[in-house]
């Protein structure tokens, strides 16, 4: 007969290489470097990019280290909830659950409008921005029901593609320098300018999603899957990026163009005024129309590779808040047999989420990308940048009740607390900063729309975890608490095993 087990993931069925994969793909490095480092120079007017890349990687470093190792000590797939909740009390920790589902669930519906935008431009006006959304919709939605290995080799394979052009990119800029090899943009001089608080908020919006690694911990083959996934990917993006914007400055130029208040840096001009990205000209330039056109193609898979990742992350968050019953149970279904592990539930709620966004926007007329793109994209950079700032404070509190296994003063203590302050630094300038990011007037009350949508969904986290807390405590006993019988869910190697 067939053996069987409890419904949970796929044990012991994810890679070092998959989660990186996984934890990349959801920055998106096409859009990054084709778009959000262009945007930054152009609304900034910052030649200190590259740097500010290095200095919030390093800041995320501190945050990373306390990070994973509370994930040793308990991996949970909806890890800002758990953690939170066991560091700062079952009550923060369903307001985490709630804030991380409004805020990847927007990071996913705003990528819609960009994909839908970007397809409709390559195929030059072809179709409607929503009919190309609907069609990605589909296909993100069928892998999000399939195994998280086959999603890990489709990731793996578009990744590669695109890592590949950016580098054919850097190269063509370090090799056809404007003025000579420059290292201004590396100077803290350039970096500490007007204009520093919204180089931060477009940079901390670029390493969104690296953070998703520890998702996937209760499938990972060992923790140190999970701690070397996180952290080559979060120094790997770190890194890729510096050297990327570096590299668009350098063959762009940094020196002043034009006179009066249109003066500006030649990249800063460029980013301003340029009709195509400054990486696919450049791309023209050097290789021709093929490669640009391939650059812009994997532009597009880029969207897609960053939809993918997101939504496997959100499916988890759903399927574990569910199977501890803040959810609804049904949503914490699993797809079974040998293809099994797949949280199902979760996936199909997040294809339905997507959908009814998508469809509100078409039905409003709103602009696919100003709006649709950008609001929703700004309001999960900010949700993202909380929820570390609360797991920060969260390992503090947690280790300091002696929980952990092992872990030394630095986990335990200083890299968390560094990094919250940090964090907390990163988050009062990007808030500050917002209406750059959303093109509204300072000082504008729409300019807080997203800080009190956030704000909504933290108080109703609240209010939900303490009428668990009145009504149904046996539930409300079990938030963070995560796979009681880990070793009673079958490994996904052995899933065909037959007794």
């Amino acid at each position: 007969m067939t053996a069987t087990a409890p419904s949970g993931l796929a044990r012991k069925s994810i890679r070092t290489g998959s989660l990186f994969f996984f934890c990349v793909g959801a920055s998106g490095p096409m859009i990054v470097v084709a778009g959000g480092v262009v945007a930054t120079y152009g609304t900034t007017g910052v030649i200190g990019v590259p740097l500010s890349f290095l200095v919030l990687a390093a800041a995320l470093t501190f945050f990373t280290i306390g990070y994973v190792a509370m994930v040793k000590n308990g991996p949970h797939a909806a890890t800002f909830y758990a953690l939170i909740a066991r560091g700062l009390g079952r009550t923060w920790g369903l307001a985490g659950g709630t804030l991380a589902l409004v805020a990847y669930n927007s990071i996913q519906a705003s990528l819609y409008g960009l994909v839908g935008v970007s397809i409709q431009n390559f195929l030059n006006g072809a179709g409607t921005w929503w009919m190309w959304a609907l069609v990605v919709w589909a296909i993100v939605g069928l892998l999000g029901i399939l195994h998280v290995n086959i999603n890990a080799r489709v990731l793996a394979i578009l990744l590669v593609c695109e890592i590949g052009v950016i580098v054919l990119f850097d190269l063509a800029s370090f090799t056809h320098p404007a003025q000579g090899l420059t290292f201004a943009p590396l100077a803290p001089t350039s970096l500490l300018v007007n204009g520093i608080g919204g180089a931060f908020a477009f940079g901390i919006a670029a390493f969104v999603g690296y953070e998703t690694g520890p998702f996937y911990a209760e499938e990972a083959r060992t923790h140190r899957v999970v701690s070397f996934g996180t952290l080559g990917a979060l120094i790997f993006m770190g890194v890729f990026y510096a050297i990327s914007a570096w590299a668009m400055a350098v063959t762009v130029g940094v020196q002043t163009v034009g006179t009066g208040p249109d003066a500006a840096p030649a990249v800063v001009s460029a980013a301003q005024h340029d009709t195509a990205p400054i990486p696919l000209e450049v791309l023209q330039t050097h290789y021709g129309v093929l490669v640009s056109k391939l650059g812009e193609l994997l532009l597009i898979t880029s969207v897609i590779a960053a939809m993918i990742s997101i939504h496997n992350s959100v499916a988890r968050y759903v399927f574990a808040m569910a199977r501890e019953r803040v959810l609804p149970a049904r949503l914490g279904r699993i797809r079974d047999g040998a293809q099994g592990g797949a949280p199902i539930g979760g996936s199909l709620l997040q294809s339905v989420v997507a959908l009814v966004v998508v469809l509100a926007f078409v039905v409003t007329g709103a602009d696919p990308f100003k709006t649709l793109f950008t609001w929703l994209a700004t309001l999960a950079g900010i949700g993202v940048g909380l929820l570390m700032f609360g797991t920060s404070l969260a390992a503090i509190g947690f280790f300091r009740h002696n929980a952990g296994t092992g872990e030394g003063p630095w986990q335990r203590f200083w890299a968390p607390l560094i990094g919250s302050v940090a964090l907390a630094v990163i988050l009062v300038v990007t808030v500050f900063n917002l209406y750059s990011l959303l093109g509204t007037a300072p000082g504008s009350l729409f300019t807080w729309i997203p800080v009190g949508v956030l704000l909504l969904a933290i108080a109703a986290g609240l209010i939900w975890a303490q009428i668990l807390r009145t009504t149904k405590p046996e539930i409300y006993r079990n938030i963070g608490v995560g796979e009681q019988e880990p070793l009673a869910v079958l490994e996904h190697a052995l899933a065909d095993v037959k007794v």
